[in-house]
């Protein structure tokens, strides 16, 4: 029997002390149409450099959730063991971060995956008629206890779950080279 590939939501360790990005930027320092287009799970056409202010200072991290939108932004370092262990599943957009020298990147999961496994998450809501939003009725309104399905998943080993994309999913290779590096910022939990 093969093993069963685990997998694991990627969220920043936010702990006191550490910085706090805003949202991106362009290359005039001006602020994006649309910032949700890096979570989207699908790649984006290239922005240029993208800016990065700094809400609260304090220690760089390696891996950071930025603004409203939770943007994945990486340290060179970090975001090479992505660009080698999972190439096909991840577009890396160059980032300056204000008063930073330091090479980072934004991280944009290319494919969105319809995986969650809502008899096993632990609360799953969607949107109803009577909420007042028709556009959205059938669609995840919250998720709690996040589990997928690891057979609808493929090959992938950097994805967004389709319905909710606020989760950034990680394959357990790509746990531990992030974990083996010691990168700050970067926490996970099963799903």
């Amino acid at each position: 029997m093969a093993n069963r590939v685990r997998y694991f939501s990627l969220n920043e360790d936010v702990k006191g002390g550490s910085w706090y990005l805003g949202d991106p930027l362009d290359d005039a320092g001006h602020e994006l149409e649309d910032i949700w287009e890096f979570t989207e799970g699908r790649p984006v056409r290239s922005t240029g450099h993208l800016k990065f202010p700094i809400r609260e200072p304090g220690r760089r991290l390696d891996y950071s959730a930025a603004g409203v939108a939770m943007t994945p932004v990486l340290h060179i370092r970090v975001a090479t063991l992505f660009a080698e262990l999972a190439p096909d599943d991840v577009q890396l957009l160059p980032a300056d971060i204000t008063d930073c020298p330091e090479q980072y990147v934004v991280l944009v999961a290319t494919k969105l995956i319809r995986c969650i496994d809502d008899e096993a998450s632990e609360e799953i809501l969607r949107w109803k008629p009577e909420d007042g939003r028709p556009e959205r009725v059938g669609q995840y309104r919250s998720v709690a206890g996040l589990r997928i399905d690891p057979a609808k998943v493929g090959d992938a080993k950097v994805f967004r779950t389709w319905g909710w994309k606020g989760a950034l999913i990680v394959s357990e290779d790509i746990k531990t080279a992030v974990e083996r590096a010691n990168a700050t910022g970067a926490q996970f939990e099963e799903v």
